[in-house]
């Protein structure tokens, strides 16, 4: 029965993929940063390709607001997020300005999801 609602999820579309949760911290990866990205559109791909190029990036979502792209990333320590931020991302050409915000306590929700039989 398991099996067969399962499998009709992912005929609907609304199960993509399986996947694990893997605890970065157990992994010494103790620092996570959202950070805001202001950028030349002109020069956007080439932003978001040099972002991905760097270890730590996570993922990178474009928003509204007052930044034109917000760049999740973790890294080992407070040390290494600073070079990542000022050494790598700092001199990425197109980028105008960043903001980083340093995650203090992470609480999550699980989502309530309720599809209809």
């Amino acid at each position: 029965m398991v099996y067969s609602r399962i499998k009709r999820l992912q005929k609907q579309k609304l199960i993509k993929k399986f996947t694990i949760d893997v605890n970065d911290k157990e992994l010494g990866y103790g620092v996570k940063s959202v950070t805001g990205i202001n950028m030349d559109s002109k020069k956007r791909d080439s932003v978001i390709e040099q972002l991905f190029s760097i270890n730590g990036v996570r993922e990178i979502s474009e928003v509204t607001g007052r930044f034109d792209i917000m760049v999740s990333m973790y890294a080992k320590n407070l040390n290494e997020m600073h070079k990542v931020v000022s050494e790598k991302i700092g001199k990425i050409d197109g980028i105008v300005g960043s903001e980083s915000f340093i995650e203090m306590k992470r609480r999550t929700k699980t989502m309530p999801y309720l599809v209809d039989e």
